[in-house]
């Protein structure tokens, strides 16, 4: 059974990015991958402003990035990236820390405007921290979707299924990933 780790960089509660990385969870739970989320709003503020590589808290959630096979980083993106709290603590994977994982980014934003930051913001970075498969992300605009606590309702088919398209990608590859393991 693959592991996934979904990372939502949002500061606040409830979020579009709580709400998708909750849909993303329960596809994944659906496919029978076993799934970890990771609000980093949740985690001790002091830990993540100060680096603390000894907090508890940072160790554990580094563990289960550590054994995963996919990351998906859900954020907003601010300022044509994505937010500070999220870079906080993406900054605490140590240097090759995705290295041999896929990593699936999916942004939303209030336009159009941000859609090069997968490509400018979010790629570059997961590839500093040592991935070699970055799956094509998707952005999503706030205009797509809405949401009701955890409750994500598409707004536009054609964002529905990109969404749906990649997550069934991402679930291959972990499939075929995993087949590839057991005939060694």
């Amino acid at each position: 059974m693959s592991s996934i780790v979904i990372i939502s960089g949002s500061p606040t509660k409830p979020s579009r990015s709580e709400a998708i990385a909750s849909y993303l969870k329960k596809y994944f739970e659906s496919k029978q991958h076993q799934v970890e989320t990771i609000n980093v709003r949740d985690l001790p503020a002091e830990d993540l402003l100060h680096a603390n590589f000894n907090s508890g808290d940072i160790k554990y959630r580094l563990s289960q990035i550590k054994q995963a096979q996919a990351v998906i980083v859900v954020s907003p993106v601010y300022k044509a990236s994505y937010t500070g709290i999220l870079k906080s603590f993406l900054d605490l994977i140590p240097e090759k820390g995705l290295a041999d994982k896929i990593v699936l980014p999916v942004a939303t934003g209030g336009s159009f405007a941000h859609l090069l930051s997968l490509e400018y913001a979010f790629k570059p970075l997961f590839s500093i921290l040592g991935s070699q498969q970055i799956n094509s992300g998707v952005y999503l605009v706030d205009s797509q979707i809405s949401y009701q606590h955890l409750e994500l309702t598409f707004l536009d088919d054609e964002i529905k299924r990109r969404v749906d398209t990649a997550l069934q990608q991402l679930s291959n590859q972990l499939i075929e990933n995993e087949s590839g393991r057991k005939q060694f």
